[in-house]
């Protein structure tokens, strides 16, 4: 029976994906925690993996219609993988299953998720704030940041992240990309965000794998249901309430987020 239940989770979360673009880590990961008792330890690194499976079809389509600006995914990737190696060197120095760790990673990952719900929010009653065209000759100026150190500095904060808690390469690094490419598409930020996540969560979740962090039969059980979530997300993504959906999200990952920092 959990063998169906976890695919039904994983098709669960892939729908929202697809519609939302919010980051699965952000939904998996405390599903995975709450409703089927998973150890955190498990939970962030299987989600990891899961995470970098799930983008990588994403990241291949947009790379094919060449919206993925890979200068801005280098800047950012220079800090973040990086910081992710490190990140897993002290995890696999203490311990995954160490209670101070499982501690340390349920605290930081309802810090991550009530930063995603703050990030989602803003998403849904500001995201139509962002442009959405530039003309070509405009590009060149538009992926530069105020200063080179800002994407690589943000970046590392970014593999920390999602080292510990799987969560923040999603909602979070389309915010931080905002900031740093004020003038660049919405479209073109999301893609590099998408472009990004991959090698991150690939690496961390190879990492986890590494020390022992990963479930991999549950890992099968979770993409066999997610793909055509996914695919039926993204078809169903311009039928629905955009701001409806992203709002009450918001609300779900701050619950979550607070049920982890007090547990």
């Amino acid at each position: 029976m959990h063998e169906y239940a976890f695919v039904i989770a994983g098709f669960a979360v892939g729908l929202i994906v697809g519609l939302t673009g919010v980051g699965g880590g952000s939904l998996m990961t405390p599903l995975l925690i709450f409703v089927f008792g998973v150890k955190p330890h498990l939970a962030i690194g299987t989600d990891l993996l899961f995470a970098a499976f799930t983008k990588m079809g994403g990241t291949i389509s947009l790379a094919r219609a060449r919206v993925i600006d890979w200068r801005i995914v280098g800047q950012v990737a220079a800090g973040s993988i990086p910081a992710t190696l490190i990140t897993l060197y002290f995890l696999k120095s203490v311990g995954p299953a160490n209670p101070q760790t499982q501690s340390l990673m349920t605290t930081t990952l309802g810090l991550a998720l009530l930063l995603t719900a703050a990030a989602t929010l803003y998403k849904a009653l500001r995201g139509k704030a962002a442009p959405t065209r530039i003309a070509p000759e405009l590009l060149p100026q538009a992926t530069r940041s105020r200063h080179w150190a800002l994407p690589v500095v943000f970046g590392a904060v970014i593999g920390v992240l999602v080292t510990l808690t799987s969560v923040g390469a999603g909602a979070i690094g389309v915010i931080v990309l905002m900031l740093l490419y004020p003038a660049l598409p919405l479209p073109r930020i999301v893609a590099a965000d998408i472009a990004h996540a991959v090698p991150l969560t690939l690496v961390a979740g190879l990492g986890h794998a590494s020390i022992g962090s990963v479930d991999w039969p549950l890992l099968a059980k979770l993409l066999v249901g997610s793909l055509p979530g996914i695919w039926l997300g993204s078809y169903l993504m311009h039928k629905t309430p955009d701001r409806v959906i992203r709002s009450l999200l918001s609300v779900l990952l701050a619950y979550a987020g607070v049920k982890l920092i007090s547990i």
